[in-house]
Order: structure tokens, then sequence, then C-alpha cells
């Protein structure tokens, strides 16, 4: 399994080599965005593979989607000094989670406590896991460089479990953070240092449960950071970047409109707060103790008007925000290992989470 897995990212970064040093023009005619041809294919693989799995009636196919979701094993066999495996925290309702840790963090017990961060995925609420090979990537990589304990969580999906499902689930995590995680955690875990991270649907995530764990009492467990990646936001009114960005790469507006009507309560539209989050009918967060917050945008993110809002309102609520504006970046630019990008939202990320230790 570890051979395949190596294979895989090297099929990945053969095929970004391979697709920069083609002749055709690496800038996008198609909607005005200008990336690398390799990172437009990719993207459009995706947005592709997602269509085949929707059903012209709203539902979703699961065994498609399943099929063209390249997933990939944990292994408590350290690679590059990571080790994983997954646990199911639930199992009446299945909700499970990836462990990405530190080799030997097990066994050592030192002064040097260990952050954790809850990593809540994106897929509009919809399609992907932990296991999908991007994010396993991704945790890994951000448990190495931060040498932190990652969780990462498999919540329920849209269709079938609209909102406030996923949200309930990855609460659920903090409860067993709380009363029942400790045997499977390294020695040296600080459960003092919680971080909540997501991106796309797994920002909103971040937003709706850090507010919830702001009025509830999780005795050991502290959570001292929100993370949200291209958090995936929306309303009604179509924004100029909404407009502009229509066709851009990973997210297009069909898809969003898709997605938020697989999610949102049945009759709801997107001026729903668990969308339209500062909205007219969202709730008002301005008395609550939230803590400080990092936001990431792309430049050419569809979504970026509704995100740069998000942390204007937060900050007018009183509440410590950092905005990271990355410049060519677009929708969750953090997934695509073998661009510049990436690794410099990875290494931003990592200075946050090292300065709170």
């Amino acid at each position: 399994m570890m051979l395949r897995l190596e294979i895989v990212e090297r099929i990945l970064l053969s095929s970004h080599v391979f697709l920069q040093g083609m002749d055709s023009s690496e800038l996008s005619s198609e909607s005005g965005v200008p990336i690398p041809l390799w990172l437009r294919v990719v993207s459009r693989f995706i947005m592709r593979a997602e269509s085949f799995a929707r059903n012209k009636d709203g539902t979703v196919n699961r065994f498609l989607a399943n099929l063209i979701e390249f997933k990939v094993p944990a292994e408590e066999t350290p690679r590059k000094g990571i080790c994983s495996r997954d646990i199911v925290i639930d199992s009446e309702t299945g909700v499970n989670v990836r462990i990405f840790h530190p080799s030997g963090s097990q066994t050592i017990s030192t002064p040097q406590k260990m952050p954790i961060v809850l990593y809540f995925h994106g897929g509009g609420f919809v399609f992907l896991s932990p296991s999908a090979i991007g994010y396993d990537i991704f945790c890994r990589k951000l448990s190495r460089s931060c040498h932190a304990v990652v969780i990462s969580v498999d919540y329920r999906k849209a269709p079938e479990y609209c909102f406030p499902t996923a949200n309930d689930d990855c609460f659920s995590v903090l409860k067993w953070l709380q009363t029942q995680a400790r045997h499977h955690l390294p020695r040296n875990v600080s459960l003092s240092h919680c971080f909540l991270m997501g991106d796309s649907a797994g920002a909103n995530i971040v937003h709706h449960v850090g507010c919830r764990v702001a009025s509830e009492d999780l005795g050991d467990v502290k959570v001292i950071g929100h993370m949200l990646l291209c958090p995936f936001f929306g309303g009604e009114h179509r924004t100029s970047a909404e407009v502009r960005l229509a066709n851009a790469p990973l997210i297009s507006q069909e898809n969003t409109d898709w997605f938020w009507r697989a999610y949102l309560p049945e009759g709801s539209n997107r001026d729903h707060p668990a969308c339209n989050v500062f909205g007219p009918n969202a709730p008002d967060i301005s008395g609550l103790r939230l803590p400080p917050s990092v936001v990431v945008i792309g430049e050419y993110d569809p979504l970026k008007d509704w995100q740069m809002r998000y942390v204007e309102a937060v900050r007018k609520a009183g509440k410590e925000t950092k905005l990271l504006y990355y410049e060519g970046g677009i929708h969750d630019l953090h997934l695509f290992h073998t661009h510049k990008l990436a690794s410099q939202v990875l290494s931003h990320l990592t200075h946050i989470i090292k300065s709170h230790n």
C-alpha cells in the first residue's frame, strides 16, 4: 500500500512537470484566470468527476463517488516520519477520524507538548473524506511541519444528511477528545492547544463549530485558534467575483449552487445562516469568546468576496482575525502540493501554530 501511494505521488509530480513543459499556453482562455495548464487539467478532471456522480434528481451515486475518489489507507508504519490510523468514534453515526502523528510520539513522554489540529475536509459537504489522497498528503505534511497531532474528520455527507449534521458530527469529535480519546493519542499531546482547521465546506464548519464551542464547557479541551482555508460561504446576492470567475478552476457557480441545494434544509435559500453566516438571518457573534482566526484567500477564488466580507464582519464583531491573501491562488490552493503557493500556505500556517506553543 505504501508503494502504491508513492507511485501516485510520483505520477502527480510527473504530470506537473510534463504539462509545464508543453508549448500550449499556460493561461486560461476560458475564465481569464492565469494558472498553469497542469493545474487547469487537474481541476477540470475533479469537477468533471464530481458531475458524473451527481444524479439529475439531486441525489448522489455513492458507488461512483467512492470509485472516482482516489482513497489511500492509513499507515501505522511510519512514512516520512508520520504514522496514521483510522478510528470510528461513534458506531451509531459512523463518524470516524484519521489520526496523524510523528513517529515515536506514542511512546515518548517529553516536556514539549504537541498541539492538536482538528481538520474538516472540503467537498461541498457532499464529496471527499480524510482518506482522499489530497487530504492524506496535506495532513501528513501538516503533522510533520507543525510537529502536531492532526485529526481529520470523516463527517456524514449531504444530501443524505443535510445541515446541521456535518456540524454536529465535527462537534462530536471535540466531545470525544474530552472524554474518550486519551488512549488513542500520544502521551505528550496537549488538549489545551487545539486548533480548528478546514478548507472550503470544512472551513464553513470551522465557523459554526467554533461558535458552538464558545458556548460550551469542554473541560481540558481548549480551542485556541480557528483556521479557515478558502471558506465556502455565500448568499442570494451574486458578488462581482462570483460573476467574473463563474467558470474558475475547481469551483464553478453551477457547482456551488448545487452543493447549497444539497446541503441546506428543504425550502431554504442561500441567505440561510449556514451559508450567509453574517447575513440577515445569522446570529450575532459579538458576545462570544472566540479565539483568534486565520482566513486564507486566493486571488482567483470566485468566493473571495464572501470570504473578505467574513474577515471584515469578524473584525467588526471585535474578534482578532488574520488575513492570508495569495496572489495567483485559486480555491483550495493548499491542496495542489506541487504548486509553490501550497508550500507557502503550509509554511505560514505552521508558523502561526508554532507561535502558540
